[in-house]
């Protein structure tokens, strides 16, 4: 596993969920390292951005996005479920298109304006 600062990993869980590092490498546990680490070992969780269909817009599609990311096993169905949606123009940015997704806990968000024709 690679983190953000590019430190390569070799990690494994022990009860309770704690971290087991190779021999040498620590991580602080003040830092959000171990935080991401055990995140991504025992719920990895992803957000995605797409578009969807806007009648009557000046532009045919409006880009939206996951407010809150959800388990990374859910991106597939979360975007063919986002693709069966379409809004009417005028629509502003903030607007919630579909309220918690899933039930996970993540609105689908639109990030673009798009005024009518």
């Amino acid at each position: 596993m690679s983190c953000h600062d590019t430190l390569i990993l070799s990690v494994g869980l022990i009860p309770e969920n704690e971290l087991s590092l190779d021999a040498g490498i620590e991580l602080d546990p003040r830092t959000r390292g171990a935080d991401y680490v055990r995140q991504e070992l025992i719920d990895p969780r992803r957000t995605i951005s797409t578009s969807i269909l806007v009648e009557g817009g000046e532009l045919p599609l409006a880009s939206v996005r996951l407010t809150s990311p959800i388990p990374k096993d859910r991106i597939m169905d979360a975007a063919a479920e986002i693709r069966r949606y379409k809004v009417t123009a005028p629509v502003k940015a903030g607007t919630v298109v579909i309220q918690n997704l899933f039930g996970l806990g993540s609105d689908v968000i639109v990030t673009k304006t798009v005024e009518a024709k």
